[in-house]
């Protein structure tokens, strides 16, 4: 079984920074693609940032120059750093990982940013 475990959230001030973890454990083989995707009280869930095996990056335009996503490949970390926090950043971050040809969530930090 694989585990996802989120870890980093916190209640900051608008234009702070935070850094979430995400570290996979258990039966792992080929990450492919690590990503993060939030939640907002009664909005849908959405991509934030995502990063392939190959590098490749991707962010969701509201973030973009603000949020760094990275890898510790020989821990099976994912990392999403935040920076310049604004108030509509406020959400359940939660990590996602394809090992393989399955698909993994983990429980979700709550990131709240105050005006």
């Amino acid at each position: 079984q694989v585990q996802l475990v989120e870890s980093g959230g916190g209640l900051v001030q608008a234009g702070k920074s935070l850094r979430l973890s995400c570290a996979a454990s258990g039966s792992i083989s080929n990450i492919n693609v690590m990503g993060w995707y939030r939640r907002a009280p009664g909005k849908q869930r959405e991509l934030v940032a995502r990063l392939t095996s190959t590098g490749t990056t991707y962010y969701a335009d509201s973030v973009k120059g603000r949020f760094t996503i990275s890898r510790d490949n020989a821990k099976n970390v994912v990392y999403l750093q935040m920076n310049s926090l604004k108030p509509e950043d406020t959400a359940v971050y939660y990590c996602n990982m394809q090992i393989e040809y399955s698909y993994y969530w983990g429980q979700g930090t709550q990131v709240t940013v105050s005006s």
